[in-house]
């Protein structure tokens, strides 16, 4: 019996040490977890915000008018994939004008108010959305002529299309940031047709300006 112990002993040992020198069994091979990937901006549903910007009269005529103007942007965007239709309107307060005196008689025209109501069409890249745009355009024109002590003024609303184009940055979740160019153009309006007989013609008026704005998206 004890040859037989001493024998089972002596087996165990043996084992016990081919086993501490076998090689460690391989690791599993390390994987690294996949990014976290963002949703796609929605550009759909209502927005409004804050824009202003710079306008001169497409003119090489010193006395255009040019100036800045500033208010708010209220519209809807429907999108379709990766296209973005949508409606805006905007209206600013303005200080478009400008000045010319001849033979003692200061004239002054000045662009009190902007508005548009405008299509907008556009691709979306994720957060940046390219578009162009296009609708009626509307002025609140106000002219002056003053000399030899006496003043006169006349304010008229011009109506015209207005068309351009712009871009849209989502650089945070439900605020973006916008830059657009629009070109303007007003039909002629009759001014001082109560103290000039038969009135004076303004003439049509082209404007161009750039601007830009935030948007506060619901």
């Amino acid at each position: 019996m004890k040859r037989v112990a001493l024998g089972i002993l002596l087996s165990s040992v043996a084992g016990a040490a081919c086993a501490a020198d076998l090689p460690a069994p391989p690791a599993a091979p390390y994987s690294k977890a996949p990014p976290l990937v963002s949703p796609l901006t929605n550009w759909s549903g209502f927005y409004i915000g804050a824009m202003g910007g710079y306008a001169s009269e497409n003119t090489s005529d010193p006395a255009g008018v040019k100036g800045g103007f500033g208010g708010g942007t209220v519209g809807y965007n429907w999108q379709f994939n990766t296209i973005v239709a949508g409606i805006e309107a905007d209206g600013a307060f303005a200080d478009i004008s400008n000045s010319a005196t001849a033979a003692g008689v200061t004239a002054t025209a000045k662009i009190d108010a902007l508005a548009t109501v405008r299509g907008r069409v556009g691709a979306a890249f994720d957060q940046v959305l390219l578009y162009g745009t296009a609708g009626l355009a509307l002025a609140d024109t106000k002219l002056t002529a003053s000399g030899f002590g006496v003043t006169i003024s006349d304010t008229k609303t011009q109506t015209g299309w207005t068309a351009g184009a712009g871009v849209e940055w989502m650089f945070l979740p439900r605020w973006s940031l916008k830059a657009e160019y629009l070109y303007r153009r007003f039909d002629s309006v009759t001014v001082f047709g109560g103290i000039v007989p038969g009135g004076i013609s303004t003439g049509t008026l082209a404007i161009n300006s750039g601007q830009f704005g935030v948007n506060y998206h619901f």
